[in-house]
């Protein structure tokens, strides 16, 4: 979960510090709130890579530093096998496959 990104910036700042040539952060949950957009510009890091747990449309157009991938197939096929008492850890292993596209 990234909130504020005190935590994320500060450990982009140290491993460029550190001699790191480029540094790229992931989070499953992006709240982004408070100062986030300006620590995330300001750290250093190239890319913060979120999921699209909340809407960052606004987020998107204060910087080019966030990518969001769509993980909204993943949690549909979670919430259909939870509904037919089926294997919930076979996604664990497998990549399920949405309108034939994998």
């Amino acid at each position: 979960m990234a909130d504020t990104c005190g935590t994320l910036g500060l450990a982009s700042r140290n491993l460029i510090e550190a001699g790191a040539t480029k540094v790229y952060a992931f989070a499953t949950h992006g709240i982004l709130s408070g100062p986030a957009i300006k620590v995330i510009n300001e750290s250093g890091m190239e890319k913060l890579v979120i999921t699209n747990t909340i809407p960052q449309s606004e987020n998107i157009e204060k910087t080019d530093k966030i990518d969001v991938i769509d993980v909204s197939h993943v949690l549909a096929e979670t919430i259909r096998r939870s509904h037919f008492g089926e294997s919930v850890s076979y996604l664990f292993h497998e990549v399920p496959y949405t309108n034939g596209i994998a």
